[in-house]
């Protein structure tokens, strides 16, 4: 029937033009600090059933297999892929990134936590550390005006030297947040996750212990997004809504030659 062969075809085109929308996105970011690439997972639609398997074919037999036609798919789901990223060493006192699990804590302006792979960090003008577009690091660690140098091992202690003191002053320790289920977490934009019902509560404890990542000052996650595969997976993509729009103009042709055929 070709009518049901337009409709099916149409949730095919939508479906690719989702995915293509979706590459686009991972493509966008393949230099944002800390991205993590998505991937759409789609799903069949309902089926009309034109013959029950198991069915009666005569007196004495019953049917192998049954008849069913398919109506389409759609998209059900986009889930984060937490892959590690690859390192790249910046020497910046205040550039952090989690080797292993683990999200760095930070407030927002309405007081809310949120959650970020991203650890470009900087310092407000009360010393304290915070992200680029201002949120608080969580706990809240303030860097003292006259400190010479910063040094954040890798549980996160963070020390500070003070002139005129023989040893290092600790001012901080970074607590990260983990997760029983990572891609549950909801993307906010700005580098930012929030947690879900689906992700699970946040475990907090401390770098390098655990299961906990540990901290390496000096270096930046990059995005896990692979351009190359991303590529592929556009052109393959284009290929299967371009089939889905030959599917459509095929259907088209039959309603016009039954047009015909009728007038």
């Amino acid at each position: 029937m070709p009518n049901r062969a337009l409709l099916t075809a149409a949730t095919g085109m939508q479906v690719q033009q989702q995915n293509v929308d979706n590459i686009a996105n991972n493509l966008a970011n393949a230099s944002t600090v800390g991205f993590k690439r998505t991937r759409l997972e789609f799903q069949d639609l309902l089926y009309q059933n034109m013959r029950a398997a198991g069915g009666a074919s005569n007196a004495s037999t019953s049917l192998p297999v049954g008849l069913q036609i398919g109506l389409g798919a759609r998209t059900i789901a986009s889930e984060k892929i937490f892959l590690q990223g690859d390192f790249k060493q910046t020497e910046n006192p205040l550039d952090m990134v989690i080797e292993g699990s683990g999200f760095f804590q930070v407030r927002q302006s309405n007081g809310d936590l949120a959650y970020t792979r991203a650890g470009q960090f900087h310092l407000n003008n009360q010393g304290q550390v915070v992200t680029a577009t201002g949120e608080t690091l969580e706990p809240a660690i303030t860097i003292p005006t006259q400190a010479t140098s910063i040094q954040i091992g890798t549980d996160g202690t963070v020390s500070v030297t003070i002139p005129g003191q023989a040893a290092a002053q600790t001012v901080g320790q970074l607590q990260l947040a983990i997760f029983a289920n990572p891609a549950g977490l909801e993307a906010l934009g700005r580098n930012l996750f929030r947690e879900t019902g689906a992700s699970g509560q946040a475990v907090v404890g401390t770098p390098d212990s655990d299961g906990i990542g540990r901290i390496n000052q000096g270096y930046l996650e990059g995005s896990n997004v692979n351009v190359v595969e991303e590529l592929v997976n556009m052109i393959s993509a284009q290929r299967t809504y371009e089939t889905n729009s030959k599917v459509i103009s095929t259907a088209d042709r039959m309603l016009g030659t039954i047009n015909q055929a009728v007038s």
